[in-house]
């Protein structure tokens, strides 16, 4: 995985987000097993204890479900999975609009953008 951290934010929330959005989209097919707390951590090249908390995070969520003898497993719930694609897509328009807002365009205005390029995009 491509970890892209932001040292000016807490560590673990942005591994649980980034690996929430990797689930989402597919890269942790459901009900495939999730890579140990070690690999995550050398990979992302951080500390054990900060990756299982944002595993624990996902667990809390029930994302990702801990196996005592088979390790972890992405879920297999699918309404579960397309719940989170969707709270995530609507965070990431809410935060765009305020963007879009704050620079002084209005909602209509943001909606033709957005039509004019899909057509452009075809």
């Amino acid at each position: 995985m491509d970890w892209n951290l932001d040292d000016n934010r807490m560590i673990w929330p942005q591994l649980k987000e980034q690996m929430m959005r990797s689930i989402v989209a597919g890269q942790y097919p459901m009900g495939s097993a999730f890579p140990t707390v070690r690999e995550l951590a050398e990979d992302a090249g951080v500390n054990r204890n900060t990756m299982q908390r944002a595993l624990r995070e996902l667990e809390n969520e029930g994302l990702v479900i801990t196996n005592r003898t088979a390790g972890r497993t992405v879920t297999t719930d699918e309404t579960l999975v397309a719940q989170m694609k969707e709270n995530i897509a609507k965070d990431r328009i809410e935060h765009f609009m305020e963007e879009m807002e704050a620079i002084g365009y209005r909602a209509d205005e943001v909606i033709k953008m957005i039509e004019e390029r899909g057509v452009d995009n075809k």
